[in-house]
C-alpha cells in the first residue's frame, strides 16, 4: 500500500491515520517475506520428496519384503499362532488393494505383477522425478518479483485478480528453478501498467490489518505443517546438503537390509 505520506498535524505529531498506514504498510510487507520464506522452503521440501521417493523407495520395499519373510520363516518354524497372526498381518500390508487384479486384467496377483506385465511396463526406461533445486539467482528474481506483484498490495479487486494470475506463473517458473522465464517475467512486470493508488480511509486500514492477521494465522499453519512433516524434518536437518543427508540414509537401509537378509537366511537354514 503506497499512499502518500500524510501531513504530520501542527506542533510535529503524526495524525492517527497516518500512524496506523504505516502500520499496515509494514505488516503488508512483513506478510509478503513471510509467504516468500514458505514458498522457499514448501519448493524445497516437494523436491527433497521426490528424491527420497526416487532414490529410497525401493529400499523401504525391500526391508518391508524381508521383515515378513522373517515373520514367515518364524511363523513355520515355531508353529505358533500368534507368529502366525503377525506374519499374516505383515504379508496383508504389502498385498495389494482388494480388486486391484480385476481392475488390471490378470495384470497382478498377490505377489506383484505378473512376469509378463512387468516385461511390458519396462520396455521403456522410466524417467526419474526431474531434480529441481533453484539457484541463488532464481531466489533472488523469485524474491524481487513477489515483493513487487504480491496481490496483498492491491486495492483494487481488478488489480488483485491480475497480480494473483502473474504470481502464479511466478511460482510455478521458481518451482522449476526456470531462470530465464522468471527474467521475462520480471520484465513483464516492470512493462506493465502501474496501478494506481488512492489513499484508505481508517476504517478500511483497520480492516486490512485484520484480514492480514487472519492470512498471518493461515500461513503459520501451512508453516508448522511443512516443518512438522516427515520430510520437512529431515531436510532441516541438512538443509545446505540434502543430497548428503539421503546418501547417509542411503547406506544406514543398506546396512539393515544385509541384516534382515542374514537373520532371514538363518531363519531358513541357509
Amino acid at each position: 500500500m503506497t499512499t502518500p505520506e500524510a501531513e504530520p498535524e501542527q506542533g510535529g505529531a503524526p495524525r492517527p491515520e497516518e500512524r496506523l498506514e504505516k502500520a499496515v504498510r509494514a505488516a503488508e510487507q512483513a506478510l509478503i517475506e513471510y509467504e516468500i520464506a514458505l514458498e522457499t522452503f514448501r519448493v524445497e521440501v516437494e523436491n527433497f520428496s521426490r528424491l527420497h521417493e526416487q532414490r529410497l523407495g525401493p529400499v523401504y520395499a525391500r526391508l518391508e519384503e524381508l521383515e515378513a519373510q522373517i515373520l514367515e520363516a518364524r511363523a513355520a518354524r515355531t508353529g505358533d499362532a500368534e507368529d502366525r497372526r503377525r506374519a499374516d498381518e505383515a504379508r496383508a500390508r504389502l498385498m495389494p488393494i482388494p480388486g486391484v487384479e480385476e481392475l488390471l486384467n490378470g495384470w497382478m496377483d498377490g505377489d506383484g505383477l505378473f512376469p509378463e506385465a512387468t516385461a511390458m511396463l519396462t520396455d521403456q526406461p522410466v524417467r526419474p522425478p526431474q531434480r529441481v533445486r533453484p539457484g541463488e539467482e532464481a531466489r533472488r528474481l523469485y524474491r524481487d518479483l513477489a515483493r513487487k506483484a504480491h496481490p496483498d498490495l492491491a486495492q483494487e479487486e481488478d488489480e488483485r485478480v491480475r497480480r494473483e494470475a502473474f504470481l502464479t506463473r511466478v511460482n510455478a517458473a521458481y518451482a522449476r528453478g526456470d531462470e530465464a522465464q522468471l527474467r521475462e517475467l520480471a520484465e513483464e512486470w516492470a512493462a506493465g501498467p502501474v496501478p494506481q493508488r488512492r489513499p484508505s480511509p481508517a476504517e478500511e486500514l483497520y480492516a486490512r490489518l485484520e484480514w492480514l492477521d487472519r492470512r498471518k494465522e493461515m500461513l503459520t499453519l501451512l508453516a508448522k505443517e511443512l516443518e512438522e512433516s516427515a520430510i520437512g524434518a529431515m531436510l532441516r536437518l541438512a538443509p545446505e546438503d540434502p543430497d548428503r543427508l539421503l546418501e547417509e540414509i542411503a547406506e544406514q537401509l543398506a546396512t539393515q537390509v544385509r541384516e534382515r537378509e542374514t537373520e532371514l537366511a538363518g531363519l531358513l537354514g541357509q
